[in-house]
């Protein structure tokens, strides 16, 4: 079938709206009619050269939309279903087995190999292949081939226009709190910057009742919106060392820290923000593949650090997404106030607005 995408023809390019083939769903295949794509910043890593993925080709990993028709054997969903789209896993793995496919041994292919598990696309131009199945979706588009293990039932009136970022940013953000760090009640949290993964985490938090929630952002706009939506204290990078104004907060260190930025520089100082026994969280991802953090051997070891990498929020979509969506019903988890919905047509104005800092989170909505 024909449909509308943004395909990225080149390291550092435009996103082009263009109109491809799309193939059929196969096995274990899900056809999805994108209603809206979440912009992530993983997209435009890849965009940008930071992350390896086959130009020309289709990004996008946040969308949601509605089942139009399912390849053989899947019965997970059917026809007229409304899903979310998340990663993609092989589910053969051990951590796949142990319920854990953010940890998938096969993560990496099955999410930025640009091809099917059997070495095809399901995108072409003419008669070229395009890179495809994105994190098992490349939902950029108006139509996407999902995979039976990476779509996600959701209510019937779940609002799509939203939910796409459960499946990757917003999913991100609050699992690290509520998973990966399993944040205690009463605990102190910092969470360096305030984009669409660290206002979830902080949205998180205030469900897990955190005592201390510390946002360390340059802007003021999202500082603000930071208390707005449960954060205890705001800190701005300008006005002094990190780990001085947050032990000016918590004078015996936090217990959890969030970095988003994956800046060498903050990092060193979020290290020495931590109390004895404090656990940082990895979740940002560094423009060099191949940077590494110096740490203190004798000061973690003596204070009994933990610093972890976070992939996904160490999160399940099948049960993860549907909880987030249940505390957004009950009032408890107000992820809408960090989305800006744009036009589709709109992708490379989008991502200069959320570059400029004036939206947290961008979706993409197609115009029917």
């Amino acid at each position: 079938m024909q449909i509308t995408a943004a395909v990225v023809h080149e390291v550092a390019g435009d996103f082009a709206i263009e109109t491809v083939s799309l193939s059929e769903p196969t096995e274990h295949e899900v056809l999805v009619e994108i209603a809206s794509v979440g912009l992530c910043h993983t997209d435009l890593a890849v965009k940008e050269g930071h992350l390896p993925f086959p130009l020309p080709g289709v990004v996008g990993h946040e969308g949601s939309g509605t089942v139009v028709r399912v390849g053989s054997g899947v019965t997970k969903v059917a026809a007229g279903d409304k899903v979310a789209i998340s990663f993609n896993s092989c589910g053969q793995c051990a951590h796949c087995g142990k319920g854990e496919p953010a940890y998938c041994h096969n993560f990496m292919a099955f999410n930025f190999g640009g091809v099917r598990p059997d070495g095809s696309s399901a995108l072409t131009a003419g008669d070229a292949s395009l890179g495809g199945n994105f994190f098992g979706q490349s939902s950029l588009a108006t139509h996407a081939i999902a995979h039976e293990r990476n779509v996600v039932k959701v209510a019937d009136d779940a609002p799509l226009e939203l939910v796409g970022p459960l499946g990757c940013g917003i999913q991100t953000g609050a699992g690290a709190v509520l998973n990966s760090l399993d944040a205690a009640p009463g605990s102190s949290l910092v969470v360096v910057g305030a984009g669409s993964v660290g206002l979830a985490a902080v949205l998180a938090a205030v469900v897990r009742e955190v005592c201390v929630i510390i946002v360390v952002e340059p802007h003021e706009s999202r500082r603000e919106l930071a208390l707005s939506l449960g954060a205890t204290h705001v800190v701005d990078p300008a006005d002094g060392d990190l780990s001085e104004q947050i032990r000016a907060v918590v004078p015996d260190g936090v217990d959890y820290a969030i970095d988003t930025t994956a800046l060498l520089p903050v990092l060193d100082q979020i290290l020495q923000s931590l109390g004895v026994r404090g656990t940082l969280g990895l979740i940002g991802v560094p423009a060099d593949p191949t940077a590494t953090i110096p740490i203190g051997m004798m000061s973690t070891q003596l204070f009994g650090l933990t610093i972890r990498g976070i992939v996904e929020g160490d999160a399940d979509p099948d049960t993860f997404i549907p909880y987030l969506l249940d505390l957004h019903r009950q009032g408890r988890f107000p992820f809408d106030k960090l989305i800006t919905t744009m036009p589709f047509s709109q992708i490379n104005e989008a991502v200069a607005v959320q570059h400029r800092g004036e939206a947290v989170k961008v979706v993409l909505v197609h115009e029917r």
